[in-house]
């Protein structure tokens, strides 16, 4: 019987249709005219109307109503207005001075509207009345003295040349090797290495048996704990949150005007004039450093300024005196805590003791429940005979020799390739009708094998 045991992938589709059939439903032969078993499973009818339902329960009839009081409470205390008049004088009225107040007078200019067609006259009333005065330029107080190298010696030795001892360098010794002749003979390649290894023979590798594979026994546990546990509720779905959606404006159709457009006017603007900078000349003359403060200034001696300092205080030697006028003329105070506020109870407390009795409890007459119907079939073998488990699939079977499918060698045991399914089975043709009995063909021709 062929197990196909990988998942379908659906790469090759060849447009041929799957065969739902069995082995067992085409081969297994029908014995006279035994029918199969009937199922235990009760079937889903309705159950008989057992009268119409009038509305009314065990409370309904039982229920007695009470007459309700109503809750005792506190009244209120009538109200009496004070005799006499309020004075609703405050000090803002009686010292405040009222003063006229004035419109207030805009901050902002008044708009010039440019409606003359004349020339602007661009010059400003600091280049007409500005008139250039000769001044005289202030002579430089510089002295000028040229460079003269001094002929004698500098005299001044530094600590360096007075420390300094100089010492003779001691060159490092040379890591270099020394020159050698190259022998003239050919270079015969052998080194230490080569010439002073003892060749070792080599342990062989430690290699672990492998174990025999062997399969448990018990059957494999696929259950997991959420397939187990979890019982699918229907419920229901999720209210959406989000607002309706409301169209916002008119659905005139726009104008294409707007108020700004309706009411601008153009006014022509003429484009400003730019003022052509006046090209930089340097003077030529020579530039004059003295100022009245070169000139003018006297210098005097002057005795730098003392510190101000504190007195040094004298130190006393008593002991220190930590008593003030807080200490001595406070006193601490007793403070108690002030009692709670507690308001007075409105309903009194019962006295007696709790019966813990409803109404429910004292009108509620138990009625005694029918029980369901049960679907359990009627025993219809009696115990008292033993059961004969013997069925003719038991005693008629015959077991077969299970052969190895041909699909793992197709070309030793007979076989060539036709096609491939949808789903990735490979399918097998027998070339001689001999191994039609096969237990690996699912069809009569044409043998199925996993890819």
């Amino acid at each position: 019987r062929h197990r196909c045991c990988h998942r379908p992938t659906k790469i090759y589709d060849d447009g041929v249709q799957p065969s739902h059939k069995t082995e067992y439903v085409e081969q297994y032969p029908g014995y006279g005219n035994i029918c199969p078993r009937e199922s235990c499973k009760p079937k889903p009818e309705l159950p008989e109307d057992q009268g119409r339902m009038d509305g009314t329960t065990t409370f309904k009839s039982d229920y007695l109503p009470y007459e309700i009081v109503p809750r005792p409470f506190r009244p209120h205390a009538e109200y009496r207005p004070k005799s006499g008049e309020i004075d609703l004088g405050t000090i803002y009225q009686r010292d405040y001075n009222p003063h006229k107040v004035g419109p207030v007078t805009l901050a902002r200019p008044r708009e010039r509207k440019h409606t003359s067609d004349a020339k602007v006259d661009t010059i400003p009333t600091y280049r007409d009345d500005y008139r250039l005065w000769e001044g005289e330029r202030a002579k430089s107080c510089k002295v000028e003295h040229a460079y003269k190298p001094p002929s004698e010696r500098f005299g001044n030795p530094s600590t360096f040349q007075d420390d300094y001892i100089p010492r003779q360098p001691n060159p490092p010794p040379s890591f270099k090797p020394c020159e050698t002749r190259l022998s003239e003979g050919p270079f015969d390649a052998n080194t230490i290495h080569r010439t002073a290894y003892v060749v070792h023979d080599l342990e062989p590798v430690f290699v672990r048996p492998r174990e025999e594979y062997k399969p448990c026994d018990q059957p494999f546990e696929d259950l997991t704990t959420h397939q187990r546990d979890f019982k699918g509720m229907p419920g229901e779905q999720a209210k959406s949150c989000k607002p309706e959606y409301r169209k916002l404006g008119s659905d005139d159709p726009f104008k294409g005007t707007t108020e700004f457009q309706d009411r601008y006017q153009p006014y022509l603007v003429t484009a400003p004039e730019f003022q052509k900078p006046r090209e930089y000349v340097p003077p030529t003359d020579k530039m004059d450093l003295k100022s009245t403060n070169r000139l003018d200034y006297i210098k005097h001696k002057v005795v730098p300024r003392a510190p101000i300092r504190p007195a040094p205080g004298r130190k006393s030697a008593g002991p220190f005196q930590g008593k003030t006028t807080t200490k001595e003329d406070y006193q601490p105070w007793r403070v108690c805590p002030p009692g709670l506020i507690k308001k007075e109870q409105e309903i009194q407390k019962f006295t007696g003791k709790f019966s813990n009795l409803t109404t429910f409890r004292s009108h509620y007459i138990p009625h005694q429940a029918n029980p369901p119907q049960s679907f359990k079939p009627v025993q219809t073998v009696s115990t008292a005979v033993p059961f004969k488990d013997e069925t003719l699939y038991r005693t008629e079977y015959t077991p077969k020799k299970q052969e190895i499918c041909p699909a793992l060698q197709p070309d030793a045991a007979g076989y060539v390739y036709v096609n491939t399914d949808s789903e990735g089975h490979k399918f097998y043709r027998q070339l001689s009708p001999e191994r039609s009995g096969s237990s690996c063909n699912s069809i009569s021709e044409e043998v199925p094998a996993v890819s």
